[in-house]
C-alpha cells in the first residue's frame, strides 16, 4: 500500500517556476514507478511524466519535455517536479500516482494503483 501526497502548487505568471512534492508513505515507494499527470477544468487526466524505481529512466510528455524534470529521493519517499517556463496551459490539478507490482514505466491512469489527491497549479497570462 502507498499513500501519496502532493504539495508546492500555487500560482506563478507565465514564464515563472514552481516546484512540486510528492510524499509518500510505505516500504514499496522506492521500489514502483511514480508518475505525475494533470487535469485541466474540462479536460481528461493526462500524463505528464513518470520516472522508474531507481531513478535512472524517465518519460516526458511532448508538452513538457524540455521545461519540466521529475526526481526522486528514495531514502526521503519523496517525488519532485521541478517546473519551468510555466505557460498558462500547464493550468491544471497536478496528480502523482503510483503502479503496484511493476518495474516500468506507462503512460496510461489504468496502470497506476495509487493516487494523491492533487495539488493546484494556476500560471496567469
Amino acid at each position: 500500500q502507498v499513500q501519496l501526497v502532493e504539495s508546492g502548487g500555487g500560482l506563478v505568471q507565465a514564464g515563472g517556476s514552481l516546484r512540486l512534492s510528492c510524499a509518500a508513505s510505505g516500504r514499496t515507494f522506492s521500489s514502483v514507478p511514480i508518475g505525475w499527470f494533470r487535469q485541466a477544468p474540462g479536460k481528461e487526466r493526462e500524463f505528464v511524466v513518470a520516472i522508474d524505481w531507481s531513478g535512472s529512466a524517465t518519460y516526458y510528455a511532448n508538452s513538457v519535455k524540455g521545461r519540466f524534470t521529475i526526481s526522486r529521493d528514495n531514502a526521503k519517499n519523496t517525488l519532485y517536479l521541478q517546473m519551468n517556463r510555466l505557460k498558462p496551459e500547464d493550468t491544471a490539478v497536478y496528480y502523482c500516482a503510483a503502479r503496484q507490482g511493476a518495474w516500468s514505466i506507462s503512460t496510461r491512469l489504468g496502470e497506476y494503483d495509487y493516487w494523491g489527491q492533487g495539488t493546484q497549479v494556476t500560471v496567469s497570462s
